[in-house]
């Protein structure tokens, strides 16, 4: 239970592993999460789920070595056991056909949003997907999204693939020009969501997010993934993690993101990192 079976870099400092755990693996659904540890004193870590096999017992994940947590998850090989891994968590997204579906996605998120375009399509929408990163190294997933999209838009921050410049201005531009979905789901940086949400708004496009909030427990307990959506105070682990995209307050979301980014660094720079 919870070996590492399989093990690839998708770009620098991406990983995407395979591990072995039925029981996670029976249950999963669209749009949920898995807390692990790496070590027994370590942090616990949400991931979303990327993929699930009942049949061969195994789960998907894929993350980036941005804290001490994750790169201490980088380093383990195949053969190695996680110390511990508890899932399903959250809510599942909902599959059904919409028609006409714009899949936004950023980053590291680009998996999660592969994710939900893949169960999408097999429901019978039409996928439109704009996908980007930093760089074209960054970029992930772009192989897969040309093969399930009906259109894909490409963007990286530098221009050394696709358009240059961010998401949400090929999103925006997309909108402006007359396009219109049934359903916009976005995934990623929490500027690049709360930019797709501000465009789709004046439109009543319906828009859905996926939010990364910080978290503990899962269970809703801790309230360290507390969020602000409609006006009221919700637990993004047992409410979540998908919210209507114009009732969400990202501004308080992305300040408490950025809450412990000075005791993270102190702990990167005592790694050597």
């Amino acid at each position: 239970m919870n070996e590492i079976v399989f093990k690839e870099e998708l770009a620098p400092e991406i990983k995407r592993v395979k591990i072995m755990n039925p029981l996670i693996a029976k249950k999963s659904k669209s749009g949920q999460f898995v807390i692990l540890r790496v070590e027994g004193d370590g942090e616990r870590i949400p991931l979303t789920l990327i993929d699930w096999d009942p049949k061969d017992g195994t789960i998907t994940l894929v993350f980036k070595e941005v804290g001490a947590s994750t790169r201490k998850l980088g380093r383990l090989e195949v053969g190695d056991i996680i110390y511990d891994l508890v899932g399903p968590l959250g809510n599942p997204g909902e599959i059904v056909y919409y028609g006409r579906v714009c899949i936004v996605g950023g980053g590291v998120a680009i998996a999660s949003a592969y994710e939900r375009a893949r169960r999408l399509k097999d429901a019978g929408n039409s996928i439109v997907a704009v996908i980007g990163a930093k760089t074209a190294k960054s970029l992930i997933y772009r192989e897969e999204f040309r093969r399930l999209s009906d259109e894909l838009y490409i963007t990286t921050e530098d221009g050394s693939e696709g358009v240059e410049g961010y998401v949400s201005d090929v999103f925006t531009e997309l909108l402006n020009s007359g396009r219109g979905f049934d359903l916009v789901y976005a995934v990623g940086p929490v500027g690049m969501m709360k930019a797709v949400s501000e465009a789709t708004k004046p439109y009543g496009i319906r828009t859905i997010v996926s939010l990364n909030s910080l978290m503990v427990d899962g269970t809703g307990m801790c309230g360290c993934c507390r969020v602000t959506v409609g006006g009221r105070t919700m637990f993004t682990c047992v409410d979540g993690p998908e919210f209507n995209a114009h009732l969400v307050d990202f501004e308080e979301l992305e300040a408490k993101l950025g809450m412990y980014s000075e005791e993270e660094g102190r702990i990167l720079k005592f790694m050597g990192s």
